[in-house]
């Protein structure tokens, strides 16, 4: 489904050029979750704005690669194409979601323009039944009567990222890029809302890339890890394999580093 070749991304800082990906090379097969692991800094996220191509012109650029998502390269797409996969068969879930849902929209008036994105007409109001933003919230365990009418600043912080997940999946992606989905949510409900994605992946036949720097977390819910350093792919393999058997160094620093008890995790 997806097929990266020798990507390299650089970031402009103050008249000099800064590589953020260095010749990154992964594939990812339809309905595989991966999960890409490394350091803040190391260029995960980078990758993930790279494939949805979200890197500001004035801020940065890719130097050079592929981006095979299906039969076409998406380097070589117009933007007016590359809209029309951004969002519908490629989606994102953010970082931080209060930064990521527009403060002053109501989240039905966020979820709609999702559809109204990609030529999908909005729901009639009194089609309740129907209405793919009510199911997308009810999928995710909202009360849509309450939710669609709220301000982010009205919800919870694990409230807006099941909002953002249910955004994500309104348009039935074939690919997820879910960039550190549980940051700064406290372990209880970093669970239930990773245990909610995952669910809804298998239901839907997504396929994954789950970004964050927590080797322990990604281990319970991946089929492949990558592990990312100052840009640069180090290490690459199926999760249960680079657990017992890390060839690179980082990595077996990422992996000691866990709290004993996290280590026998597969």
């Amino acid at each position: 489904m997806l097929n990266i070749e020798h990507l390299s991304v650089e970031y402009y800082r103050r008249g000099k050029t800064i590589p953020a990906v260095r010749d990154v090379s992964l594939t990812l097969a339809p309905g595989e979750t991966l999960g890409l692991v490394g350091e803040s800094g190391s260029g995960k996220s980078t990758l993930a704005l790279a494939i949805l191509r979200l890197i500001a012109p004035n801020e940065g650029r890719i130097t050079c690669g592929k981006i095979i998502f299906g039969e076409s390269n998406l380097l070589c797409l117009k933007d007016s194409a590359m809209r029309q996969i951004r969002g519908r068969d490629i989606s994102m879930i953010f970082q931080d979601p209060f930064t990521a849902l527009n403060p002053v929209m109501r989240v039905r008036d966020q979820m709609a323009e999702v559809l109204e994105a990609h030529g999908i007409r909005p729901p009639v109001a009194a089609d309740v039944g129907s209405d793919p933003l009510v199911n997308s919230l009810r999928q995710v365990q909202l009360d849509p009567e309450r939710v669609l009418e709220a301000y982010p600043h009205l919800l919870s912080g694990g409230q807006r990222q099941r909002v953002l997940i249910a955004m994500s999946l309104l348009t039935r992606p074939k690919l997820l890029l879910a960039d550190e989905p549980t940051t700064a949510l406290d372990v209880l409900v970093q669970k239930d809302i990773l245990d909610l994605l995952f669910r809804l992946q298998r239901e839907l036949g997504m396929a994954m890339l789950f970004i964050s720097h927590n080797l322990g977390l990604v281990a319970n819910y991946t089929q492949r890890i990558a592990v990312m350093k100052e840009g640069r792919l180090v290490e690459e393999g199926e999760t249960q394999t680079l657990f017992r058997q890390p060839r690179d160094s980082y990595t077996k620093e990422l992996i000691e580093a866990l709290p004993a008890m996290t280590r026998g995790i597969r």
